[in-house]
């Protein structure tokens, strides 16, 4: 696997400008520390992957999150576990 890229809050506020016309209104330093734990968990290089998964539903192919468009068994669990981490997050 190669080095992971870490997500930071600035990359978080200029993905989510770029990609959607509305205002964050969450976290975004919650936001990246949980994508950035759940890349660590799945063992997975891109934790902007898992912001996209979480946000716009786009697919991580390496990691079966979608069958014919639709969110596989993984995928549900994977957007479970990233909910979780930015709500304990959230709470501190």
């Amino acid at each position: 696997m190669k080095q992971m890229t870490r997500l930071t809050s600035k990359k978080v506020r200029s993905y989510m400008l770029y990609r959607a016309d509305e205002e964050l209104i969450h976290c975004p330093e919650c936001i990246a520390e949980a994508c950035n734990d759940a890349a660590v968990k799945f063992n997975h290089d891109n934790p902007l992957d898992f912001m996209r998964l979480l946000f716009f539903n786009d697919p991580i192919p390496g990691l079966h999150t979608h069958s014919y468009g639709f969110n596989t068994a993984n995928g549900r669990g994977i957007i479970e576990t990233i909910k979780s981490y930015y709500y304990e997050y959230k709470r501190n």
